[in-house]
């Protein structure tokens, strides 16, 4: 097959959290306390905010660069660059879009246009004015560019109504589409940055609670208080530095050391130790719609798992509450679908395959006694707690009579494999749009090209009944309507199994010092609790209502 190179920043940048799972622990684990914060206030004593300070902020990665219509925004980019360029929207607690730099958007009657008021008396820190001009000027970079394009298909134009007022007309109904400003396509920059996109992605302007100061690729990023934050009384800190320390033990023992003041996390060692110091530390874990879930991919357009006998023989194969035990320390709850139970999109029921080894025999004894042995290769980036994972899966699956391979890729080479469809099966973690609508590029059958040519359904699944439900969840502004269609959607993915789930990974945290407080308790501008922590694998949160108390 001829390889196709495509850019991981195209998708990166169309979902939060799209990236192979670099989670799991060896060894037993004890079960951890099942509260998942400290006390509202962010800290263990619920202290009021306190104006003033410096935090320290331990990232994993480095971010790719800091411009939103040019480079690949991972959730490190997201809480680095979020504290300099704010969104069009965001999202509450409960899950519902909120205008931020829009003071509102007002659908036509079907959802075909959506019209933007731009929020009045905004400037940029350069001191160019936030208007509906420059509102346009970056939609409509942000749909010309090749990184985020995809995310900007059923869009057709932009249109300046008046000065302050921008007018989407869609293809077709859209009712989620104000979800999709709450991320990187909704990052709105000045003029000055669209006409420089090289400076903008290594000092970064915008509308935000803090100001760019300086920056040491693969170091650290500061930034400092904006004086003139349209919203009053904020930020809390005096400056913020992110430090980039990519080794998870290196990045908990600065922590205990004193080095940094708060990290994030996906280990459950890390979750379960610092957790038990609860007067020391406080341990912010996501919930909801920002948990994503930990699967194998398949490729369902080519042998052997273009046979569904085979797809939900691995599944029954599959001991998930064995991983949980052994490699999650009993942290997370198994995943039979994308959304948790928590997330208020789940639908209990459907057809899931149970873990059942002599059903899984039985199935594989099937399709062997019509093709011959069943063997197969997953691929995975080279890291050792992946491993883990692979390992313990590849045993599971050849007590079902599967022989299976595996092949270590770097990380790069393996979203490469996926888009164009060469592959079998990988490790993956996925699903952590606020909304369903989110995940619509990665099932609809629309996207699911044939093996060999780029496409962003990488099991490739076509099914009618799925993308029919897709297509209501997209189009319908009914909520019972729409929580119907996400629920055939779920059922469908159980009973034709493109992922084999395992399960919902819970372990993305914050963990701060005890002095930190509001660490996802923001408010939104109009007053209402927003989404405490957001994106995969490691979640993020704004900084502007974070503050730092006595020691």
């Amino acid at each position: 097959m001829k390889r196709l190179t495509v850019s991981t920043a195209l998708l990166t940048s169309l979902a939060l959290g799209l990236v192979p799972a670099l989670a799991g622990c060896s060894g037993e684990r004890p079960v951890a306390p099942s509260d998942r914060a400290a006390a509202p206030g962010g800290t263990a004593t619920g202290a009021s905010p306190v104006k003033g300070g410096r935090l320290v902020y331990g990232l994993g990665a480095d971010a790719a660069g800091f411009n939103p219509v040019t480079d690949q925004f991972a959730a490190v980019s997201y809480s680095m660059a979020g504290t300099i360029i704010e969104t069009l929207v965001g999202v509450s607690a409960s899950g519902e879009w909120k205008p931020v730099l829009a003071e509102s958007l007002t659908p036509s009657r079907n959802a075909d246009e959506w019209t933007i008021k731009v929020r009045p008396g905004i400037t940029f820190s350069t001191g160019e004015p936030l208007d509906g001009k420059t509102v346009k000027a970056n939609l409509e970079a942000q749909k010309a560019s090749p990184l985020t394009s995809a995310a900007f298909t059923p869009v057709g134009s932009f249109e300046l109504v008046d000065p302050m007022t921008v007018k989407v007309k869609l293809t077709g109904p859209w009712v989620a589409f104000p979800y999709h400003l709450a991320a990187q396509i909704g990052m709105v920059v000045p003029p000055s940055s669209l006409a420089d996109p090289k400076a903008a992605s290594r000092k970064p302007v915008g509308t935000g609670p803090f100001i760019f100061k300086e920056y040491t690729p693969g170091s650290r990023m500061v930034v400092t208080r904006n004086p003139a934050y349209w919203r009053k009384g904020l930020p809390y800190l005096d400056e913020v530095e992110f430090r980039i320390l990519p080794d998870t033990q290196t990045r908990a023992q600065t922590l205990e050391a004193g080095g940094i003041d708060a990290m994030g996390t996906t280990r459950d060692d890390d979750i379960l130790k610092f957790g038990a110091l609860k007067d020391t530390y406080t341990v912010k874990r996501a919930a909801g719609m920002s948990v994503p879930e930990y699967m194998f991919m398949l490729n369902t357009a080519a042998p052997p798992f273009d046979d569904l006998r085979l797809r939900r023989a691995l599944a029954h194969a599959t001991d998930r509450a064995a991983v949980i035990s052994t490699l999650r320390g009993g942290l997370t709850e198994e995943a039979d679908g994308p959304w948790s139970k928590d997330s208020g999109w789940y639908a209990p029921g459907g057809d899931y395959p149970a873990y059942d080894l002599e059903r899984a025999k039985a199935l594989v004894a099937e399709v062997e006694a019509e093709k011959g042995q069943v063997s197969f290769e997953v691929i995975t980036p080279p890291d050792p707690n992946t491993m883990q994972g692979i390992e313990l899966a590849q045993d599971m699956w050849r007590k079902a009579g599967v022989e299976v391979r595996i092949r270590q890729v770097d990380q790069a080479d393996l979203v490469n494999r996926a888009v164009t469809g060469d592959f079998q099966a990988t490790v993956w973690t996925q699903f952590s749009a606020s909304d369903p609508d989110g995940e619509y590029v990665w099932m609809h059958q629309n996207y699911a090209g044939p093996v060999g040519s780029i496409a962003l359904n990488f099991s490739r699944l076509k099914d009618l009944r799925l993308s029919q439900a897709l297509d209501t969840g997209r189009s319908n502004p009914q909520d019972d309507v729409r929580k119907q269609a996400y629920a055939t959607v779920q059922q469908r993915l159980r009973e034709l199994v493109p992922y084999v789930f395992v399960d919902h990974l819970s372990t993305g945290a914050v963990i701060a010092k005890t002095k930190v407080g509001g660490i996802g308790e923001h408010l939104l501008p109009d007053g209402d609790k927003g989404v405490p922590l957001t994106g995969a694998p490691i979640p993020y949160h704004p900084f502007s209502q974070v503050w730092v108390g006595n020691p």
